[in-house]
């Protein structure tokens, strides 16, 4: 019995959720963001250093002139993904981000999984754009910086980078310092950043597009002259995918890296005007723009120049240099690196504030959350996260940078559609118990009784059939990514499996379906549920097997250090912890007290025996106990 109860504390624990005290009714902010206004938000938070290096690294390493077809699966998973990025914000009517809004809803495990992924997505957005304006400079000066440093500290291990760089480390710790002293980001230099953005991207499609040939993207190997093939490139076969299908996709989970930030226009549902017509529709064509943008750069840079040419790290003035169009290149590479700038204080920008959110809920060490009196910025947060994000850019190289962050946000992405797949179908009223019996589970499995409103069965039953789901496509995703040159009919026993596979993610999808659903009024809800949000879970396992196994190996290490921290830490500093040990703490004195006052309980016993049992020790802990202090001297 005890073994049971210190396992039910556990799970209590786990899945606590923080009190919505703002209901969404006094919000102080006013419903001014139009569709116009949403949008420009979604371009401007998105495009940023995907535009200066994906195209171009996805097209030589991965996907070739496909890369056009690798930006689309990116788009596609990402729309998906920002529905019910938006279903989840319209749960909690207040501004914030996913952090918050699963602590709401879900419980503080999920909460604090999400929150330690955008811990992650800040910090390898900071250092892959320290990287990406490295590279550019190190373009620009003929790449002596790079060559200097791999001669004289090469590092020869394959998880880092091959030298580290300094420049990128010195400019993120030098951005540190100023976020600590309090500089604000602002709010026109984001705006002139997006401009420049955009004449940086007409500019190369104007003056690639005239440097155009279409043979390019049949390029057969057997036609390339050897000398012309730089080391260690391997032509694949040739074509406009010259890598498969295996490459494209391989490609898709890169691209997703161009499309992150889209979801700041999800976290709006309190400034947009009509925000369940606004916010999907924003969404939408805030993500075709920024496809449209990546599918023309794409198609210029591979047309312009062989896929097998392209430089990974700056794509566009190495192709100006191939080209001998030396004046567009330095205007291009002076427009980049002074958007990149920019970019680089507004990818840093969020990193503090999501760390003194995390400790002032004490999920993480409350030092964190000291915000200094003259500057009025969390300054140990700004310095601890200005060291990480700067030791990632010394050590890490700009395409290992965008795996890892983008196996972080498909991480994230997979937890909030789960997360809007469970609210859907949870029983919120409590009210509607149903016996436990084979017969009752066999009916609920296909709602036979056509029961309108929610139960513990059968929210149950759609949290049981949503892990399923996951372990499916886990299995499915595992033969798609490691057989996919066996997937042929010479091969009857890879199909079987992905058929019998198929048909169970089908089956198990029918069966949520006919679960009843919440009927709580949302600004926005997601459509075609249960299946949007189990094509996203689908969509983002693929991705992420598509990653090395090197990029697992370097998440894994992060996850474990957030989960080590939690569990040592967090899970017993919680204030929303905290608060239900004390409760629960009043009501046993409380209950005391009645026993004493009375001398005879409800039960008819003397309140002597109560006294007796009273002596053995309690399992939940007094408010006066050594935790409640640890906590106060925190």
């Amino acid at each position: 019995m005890r073994q049971s109860g210190r396992c039910g504390r556990f799970w209590s624990a786990l899945t606590r959720k923080k009190r919505n005290e703002d209901d969404g009714s006094d919000s102080q902010l006013a419903r001014v963001l139009s569709l116009l206004d949403l949008t420009g938000l979604g371009v401007g938070s998105t495009l940023g250093l995907g535009v200066y290096v994906l195209a171009g690294s996805v097209a030589h390493e991965q996907a070739g002139p496909a890369v056009v077809i690798s930006f689309l699966v990116a788009a596609v998973a990402s729309a998906i993904a920002a529905l019910c990025y938006a279903e989840f914000a319209a749960r909690v009517p207040k501004a914030g981000s996913a952090y918050i809004y699963s602590y709401v809803s879900i419980g503080e495990f999920a909460a604090f999984t999400i929150g330690w992924n955008l811990i992650l997505e800040y910090v390898i957005g900071t250092s892959s754009v320290a990287r990406g304006m490295s590279g550019y400079i190190d373009a620009l000066i003929d790449y002596k910086m790079s060559n200097a440093l791999r001669e004289a500290m090469g590092m020869n291990v394959g998880i880092l980078s091959d030298y580290p760089d300094f420049f990128s480390f010195t400019a993120v710790l030098i951005l540190s310092a100023l976020l600590a002293y309090g500089v604000k980001e602002s709010t026109m230099m984001n705006n002139i950043f997006t401009g420049v953005n955009l004449c940086v991207i007409a500019i190369v499609l104007v003056a690639g597009g005239m440097n155009s040939d279409t043979a390019n993207w049949n390029i057969r190997p057997e036609d390339v002259r050897p000398e012309d093939i730089p080391d260690g490139v391997d032509l694949g076969v040739g074509g406009f995918a010259p890598y498969g299908f295996a490459g494209i996709m391989a490609g898709a989970a890169k691209c997703f890296y161009g499309f992150v930030g889209f979801d700041c226009i999800a976290t709006t549902g309190e400034e947009a005007k009509n925000p369940s017509r606004n916010i999907p529709l924003a969404i939408v064509i805030s993500l075709i723009i920024i496809f449209l943008a990546y599918f023309g750069i794409s198609t210029v840079l591979t047309m312009a120049l062989p896929y097998y040419l392209q430089d990974p790290g700056a794509p566009f003035p190495h192709l100006f240099r191939e080209l001998q169009w030396f004046e567009i290149m330095w205007i291009v590479s002076i427009g980049a690196i002074f958007a990149l700038c920019t970019s680089l204080l507004g990818a840093m920008f969020p990193l503090p504030r999501v760390l003194y959110a995390m400790s002032t809920d004490g999920v993480i060490y409350k030092k964190l959350k000291t915000v200094h009196p003259k500057t009025q910025t969390p300054v140990l947060a700004t310095i601890l996260a200005g060291i990480l994000a700067a030791t990632m850019a010394l050590l890490f190289n700009l395409q290992q940078l965008i795996d890892m962050m983008s196996i972080g946000t498909l991480m994230a992405y997979t937890i909030v559609a789960v997360s809007v797949l469970v609210l859907r179908y949870e029983d919120t009223s409590l009210m509607q118990r149903t016996e436990v019996t084979v017969p009752n589970v066999l009916n609920q499995l296909f709602n036979t009784s056509k029961t309108e409103n929610p139960t513990q069965m059968s929210s149950a039953i759609v949290k049981i059939v949503t892990g399923l789901f996951a372990v499916l496509v886990c299995a499915i995703c595992s033969i798609l990514v490691a057989a996919t040159d066996q997937i042929s009919t010479d091969y009857p026993g890879v199909i079987a499996a992905l058929a019998i596979l198929g048909a169970g993610m089908i089956l198990l999808a029918i069966v949520i379906a006919c679960q009843p659903t919440d009927k709580t009024e949302l600004t926005f809800k997601v459509p075609l549920v249960p299946v949007l949000p189990l094509l996203s879970v689908f969509f983002n396992f693929y991705l992420m097997f598509q990653l090395d196994a090197g990029t697992w190996i370097r998440f894994a290490v992060w996850i474990a250090i957030g989960y080590f921290i939690y569990f040592t830490y967090g899970i017993r500093h919680s204030v929303e912890g905290v608060l239900a040990r004390e409760k629960a703490a009043d009501a046993e004195a409380n209950g005391n007290a009645c026993i004493e006052k009375n001398g005879i309980d409800n039960n008819g016993f003397d309140a002597s025996h109560d006294r007796i049992f009273s002596s053995i020790p309690n399992e939940h802990p007094r408010k006066s106990s050594r935790n409640s202090y640890t906590l106060n001297s925190d």
